[in-house]
């Protein structure tokens, strides 16, 4: 008896892969776009919106590791104080396993309150490790929470194919 054909809508795992890099790239080629200082105060946390995306559709594929390395790559991109990226990704991503650990299955109302939960969590933590760093108060860096709650079901629509 001949072995029953693979279901058509599962993805093979190279392809999840290739939009995760992918994703990746694109976040952090927005990140670093320039564009001027008003403007930049608004801009989304990208690296943070495919991190959060990822965390959420793919858990086994991407984890904490993920979120330091993904960490790493925003200090260097934004030039800031290695590791404090770090941490604030590390943190979002054991709030998005804790939850999930929880909640198996998720509605897009919630996934989208959970990613914006995960996103001002991302931001507070910026806000008071530049506090204790740097001895600078940067409240302005939640008027990107804002703008990223925005952009997320855009993000969602663009590269949640690759999530089945």
């Amino acid at each position: 008896m001949p072995p029953l054909p693979r279901p058509s809508y599962k993805r093979p795992i190279w392809q999840i892969y290739t939009a995760m890099v992918v994703s990746f790239i694109v976040a952090s080629l927005l990140s670093v776009y320039p564009i001027s200082a008003q403007i930049a105060l608004f801009r989304p946390t990208w690296l943070v919106i495919a991190l959060v995306f990822w965390l959420i559709f793919q858990p086994t594929m991407v984890g904490v590791g993920t979120a330091f390395a993904i960490g790493l790559v925003a200090d260097f991109l934004t030039d800031s104080r290695l590791g404090q990226q770090a941490l604030c990704a590390v943190i979002v991503a054991f709030l998005v396993k804790f939850i999930s650990g929880y909640v198996k299955q998720l509605s897009s109302s919630a996934v989208w309150l959970l990613a914006a939960g995960c996103f001002l969590v991302h931001q507070v933590c910026l806000i008071i490790l530049y506090l204790f760093t740097q001895a600078v108060f940067a409240p302005q860096l939640l008027y990107s929470v804002v703008i990223s709650v925005l952009v997320w079901p855009l993000w969602v629509a663009v590269f949640g194919r690759y999530t089945r």
